[in-house]
Formats: C-alpha cells, structure tokens, sequence
C-alpha cells in the first residue's frame, strides 16, 4: 500500500474513532431523558376529581383574567402523534362559549362536542365513548350557558306553537322535555331553570349510556358532571 494511501486511512480511521466517540458521549447525554420522557405518564393519568380540579382553577384564572395559556404554539410538534385529553366536553355551539378558552386549557386538553342546546346525539355519544375508551379520558362534562338561544327557542316554540324550519325542529324536539319539566315548577325565571335542566338531562343520558359510558361511570373510572356557564362573568359552576 502506497504511503499516501495509508496516510489517508489513518486520519480516516482517527476521525471515526473521534465521531464515534462524540456520538456514543452524545446519546449516553441524551438517552436518561429519551427514558425518563418514555416513563413518564400522560396529563390525562389522573383521576376524574383531580381532572375537574384542574378544570374549575382554569376557570378561576380565565374568570380573573389571569390565564396561563399564552402560546398555543407551544407543544404542537408533541401533539402530532397523541393526544391525551383530561376531559371531554359537551358544550353548545354558542359562538361566545369556548371550552378552551373558559377552562384556560391549551390544545390538546380537552376533546370537545358541541351542538346547539348542548344536548346528547348519537354522534355526539360515538365521540365520547371514543374519548372514555381509547383516549383514556377521566371525566365527561356537559356545559350549559347562560341565555342560551337553542332553549330560549324551545320555550318559544311550545309557548306560540309554531314549527320551525329545516331541521331547527329536531333541535326543539330534543330540548323540549327539559322546557317541559322546568315549567312544571313554575320558576320565577323559565329560561334559566330549563337551561339547568337540560344539562342534568344530559349527564343522565351519558351516564346512563349503554355498553360503554354506563360501564365506565359505574366502576367510578370516569365521572360525568354538568357545569353552567355564565356569559357575563366568565365563571363556571357545577350544576
């Protein structure tokens, strides 16, 4: 072999012993944190109290306008592959409810349904049963808000006795035993009682869902609660 030739091995050889040796420090470096991220368990590992725990402090900073979630850039790379959210959420399409927002959560915190009247579909039911099953999600919610105008419509459909068009009418016909009930009692304030009773409808309906929901709120491995949200505060309370 020519004196060039092995001149030029032996500075191949010392530049992979160097490489090599700073890519073996390099992952003795990274690998304690490649196993501690791999151990570590998802946000949603917890129980339903201490998911609605965390729930009602981001309400009490959204309220106080003390929110924490700033950049909602933050995490998405980590996001694209899973996603483990605390709660699910029933909530009506109201443009001036925000699920997200109200509880102070980022993205990827919450798995969000809504439909006007926040009241239970099937398709809405399909979701939740895919949040509690494969998503390992501990607590189910269903959000109703103050002056809700799916309500306040039903109330005034049964009350003029006119027929909406399109299929408004299947949204009316879903609500309206929550108006029909709340009437009964003669509240000073129809609107708000049937509003608070269409959320307990709700998490009846979820909690009492067959085979899945039903199972899972049974063994207390998830919890369904109704919430009501107040449009002029800001604040959230449990119904």
């Amino acid at each position: 072999m020519c004196n060039l030739c092995s001149a030029n091995l032996s500075r191949l050889s010392r530049r992979g012993l160097i490489l090599g040796s700073a890519a073996l420090a390099g992952a003795a470096a990274i690998s304690p944190h490649v196993a501690w991220a791999e151990a570590v368990a998802p946000q949603n590992a917890i129980g339903p109290d201490e998911a609605l725990k965390r729930l009602m402090e981001g309400n009490g900073r959204y309220a106080a306008n003390t929110s924490a979630n700033q950049d909602y850039s933050a995490g998405r790379a980590a996001r694209v592959n899973a996603q483990y959210p605390v709660a699910a959420i029933l909530s009506c399409a109201d443009a001036r409810v925000a699920p997200e927002l109200a509880f102070d959560q980022a993205p990827g915190d919450l798995f969000v349904v809504r439909v006007a009247g926040n009241f239970v579909n099937e398709d809405g039911l399909a979701s939740f049963e895919y949040a509690v099953k494969y998503l390992n999600t501990p607590l189910l919610m269903v959000l109703g808000h103050s002056n809700c105008g799916a309500v306040a419509a039903t109330i005034k459909v049964l009350k003029d006795g006119v027929t909406l068009p399109g299929h408004l009418q299947d949204m009316i016909r879903e609500i309206k035993p929550a108006v029909v009930t709340a009437k009964k009692a003669k509240p000073a304030d129809l609107l708000s009682a049937a509003i608070e009773d269409n959320i307990r409808r709700a998490v009846h309906r979820l909690e009492t869902a067959t085979p899945i929901l039903a199972e899972y709120a049974k063994s207390k491995k998830v919890k369904v609660v109704g919430a009501h949200y107040d449009l002029a505060t800001g604040n959230i309370a449990l119904v």
